[in-house]
This record gives C-alpha cells, structure tokens and sequence, in this order.
C-alpha cells in the first residue's frame, strides 16, 4: 500500500508526526504487510522557525516532496498547489492521498486527488465553526465532501458529518492525532530552562524585564487571525488591554506572529509594546518551547484551534480570541478549559478576571489519549489494505 500524505502549514506539522511515527512502527513489526509512505510539504509556511525547525524538533522524515508554494492569497496558494500537486500524483499514483486540518493545502491536495481518482483521506473531519467568513471552514466543508474517510477527533464532529448525510461507512472516529505529539513530547519540554528560552527566542526590539520569576503566575498569549489583527479599531483596543491590565497584573509572553508585528507597526502601536517591560516578546517558538510556556501558564489568551486543544488537556484556562470555535469539545460547557470572549475587551476583562479567580480541572476528551496515529495506521492496515 503506498500513503502520501501532505502538509501545509505550522498546525499539520504536529498531526503528521505521531502519524509517520506510527507508520514505521508498523513496518518494523508487519513487514507482510508494508505501507509505503510519501511525505509531501507544500511550502506554504516559508519562514524557516515556522516550518523547517517543525521538521527537526518533532523527528519528522524531511518531506520526499517539496512544492515551494510559498505565500500568496487564497486563490494563488490553491491553484498554485494543485497545479504542482498534480504533476506528484501522476508520477507516484498512491493508493490513498491523507490530507489533514483545514489549511489550504489541505482543500488543494483533495480536490486534486478526487480528480485523479485517488482515494482521500481526511484526519481531523467533522470541525465546524459555522463561520462561513473563515476561509478555513470553506476548506472543511470542501475537503470533507469529497474525503473517502472520514476521521474525527471527537463525537461532536462525528454529528457534524452525520448531520450533513455522510454514509456511516465513511466515518471512523479515531480521536486526536493532535494529542499524540504533545504527549509524546511532555517530558522534552519540561525538561527546557524557560529562562533560556526567553533569552534564546527574544525579539531584538523588546526591553522585557530579563529577570523573570518562573515561580510566579504568568500569561502567554498568540494573535495572528486576520479578524483580530488587521483592524485599528480593534487592535488597539485589544492592545490596551494587554498592557494596561494583564502585564499590570502578571508577566504576559508573547511570542509575535510577523503578521500581528507588521499590524502593530502600521497601526503605531508597536511602541506601545516595546516600552511594557513587563510583555516578553518573542520570535514565533518551535513546538517545544510553546508547549513548556503552556505548561507552565496560569492563562493562555489566543485565537488558535491547536492550543485550546492542548490547553483542555494541561489543564491551562483558555481565553479564545474568537466568536466561534470547530472545536466545542473544548469549551468549558462540555469541560474543556476553553471560552469564547471573541475581540470585545468587556468580555475579555470579565472572563480574564473570572478565570484568575477560579480553579477547576478540564476533562480529557473521548480516545484523547495519545494512541490516534496507531488506530488510524490500524485502520489502513486492516480494513483498506490494498
């Protein structure tokens, strides 16, 4: 059986490492029975700390394929993909091409796939934010349509999918391959100096306060999405905030995404954030270091899909800068550690002062126990082995 599977951007580098991993193991003991397996990276990520570094830190084989697709808007980055990825499964003909997440990629690779009849595969099915603005739900929607399996990470994307007249055969709820990289890196990560790796990730702008108390109760924060960062009206409000009350109340570390840096600059507010001595900023952080801050912090304030995700199994109460989620399971009324305060600062301060008031564990969801990459290499070795 031959696999090529893709990745895109940051987010599935961490779904395709437990995968590749497991793929190995079970060539090593079914040597009968192998699976070939094709690594295709897009290169739709082409800032080397937030693509090339994934690779290395999380073991992942270097990618058999490189499409350098690079930046560009929607349109160009999908029609560029497919255009490059064509040409990939015309020389390989794989028996299945494994898409993951919702980047652009991931709508690019399986509508190419479907046209070459090439069955596809889709880990992480079923996420609905029902925010049709999100060019991410176009790509779920998209991609799951045409996906000839289904894997979902929770029962609530198993009723998205169900609701939506997918045939049961087509569906497998197999967990979240997510959880699987962050429980087979726990120990790497506490074993980091956070000192050092405030020192090692520093922005060569910021005059953070170099003695930082690891003792003491911190806040890390990420913001990249369009619909916090690229308006003045609402960036500012936001920023002031941040400094005005969470870095008055504790040290907030920021590694910054280039998008929300150029906005900050535009804006005029980038000032504002170099002269807080108490926001530690820093470059964008390999796998590693961002699972030790969420480790250690009392409060995570962001508006990615992934670190509610790990925030709801470390523990770590969860601010979600957004309206809407596809991932509910994480939320606090299915008890998870994450709620929605979207960009509106009143909510933001109620909950932030609410959360830092308040303690209480988060349950760990359904078969988010660190085993999906083997279910799902099971899967193809049993049931579609071909």
């Amino acid at each position: 059986m031959k696999i090529l599977s893709v990745v895109g951007a940051r987010p599935n580098f961490m779904k395709i490492a437990p995968l590749s991993a497991a793929i190995q193991k079970h060539n090593a003991g079914h040597p009968d029975r192998p699976i070939e397996h094709i690594l295709v990276h897009t290169g739709q990520h082409y800032d080397v700390r937030m693509s090339d570094a994934f690779f290395n830190e999380l073991g992942i084989p270097m990618p058999d394929i490189n499409l350098e697709i690079g930046s560009g808007s929607h349109a160009e980055q999908v029609g560029q993909t497919m255009i490059a990825f064509e040409k990939v499964l015309r020389e390989h003909k794989p028996d299945w091409v494994v898409v993951v997440g919702d980047v652009n990629a991931t709508l690019a690779c399986s509508v190419t796939a479907k046209k070459e009849n090439i069955k596809c595969c889709h880990i992480e099915a079923g996420l609905r934010s029902r925010d049709m603005s999100m060019p991410e739900e176009i790509n779920r929607l998209v991609t799951d349509r045409l996906s000839d399996l289904l894997l979902t990470p929770d029962r609530i994307s198993v009723e998205n999918l169900r609701n939506e007249g997918v045939p049961e055969e087509k569906i497998r709820f197999v967990g979240n391959i997510m959880i699987d990289t962050l429980e087979a890196n726990r120990d790497k990560a506490s074993s980091i100096d956070i000192h050092k790796l405030l020192a090692e990730n520093k922005l060569e702008e910021s005059k953070h306060n170099n003695h930082f108390d690891e003792s003491k109760a911190f806040a890390v924060m990420t913001l990249h999405r369009p619909s916090n960062v690229d308006k003045t009206e609402v960036l500012t409000p936001l920023l002031g905030f941040l400094t005005g009350e969470v870095a008055s109340t504790m040290p907030l570390i920021w590694p910054i995404h280039p998008r929300t840096a150029k906005q900050l600059k535009t804006f005029g507010l980038w000032d504002s954030v170099l002269s807080n001595s108490n926001i530690y900023l820093l470059h964008p952080l390999g796998y590693h270091n961002m699972l030790k801050l969420n480790m250690g912090a009392r409060i995570m304030l962001t508006d990615s899909g992934g670190l509610q995700e790990e925030c709801c199994i470390l523990g770590t109460p969860c601010l979600t800068l957004r309206w809407n989620t596809e991932r509910p399971v994480t939320l606090r009324e299915h008890g998870g550690a994450s709620v929605l305060v979207g960009n509106n600062v009143e909510r933001i301060r109620t909950e932030f002062r609410h959360t830092l008031s308040n303690e209480g564990m988060p349950a760990r969801p359904e078969l988010w126990d660190g085993h999906t990459a083997e279910r799902i290499v099971e899967l193809f070795a049993t049931e579609f082995y071909e």
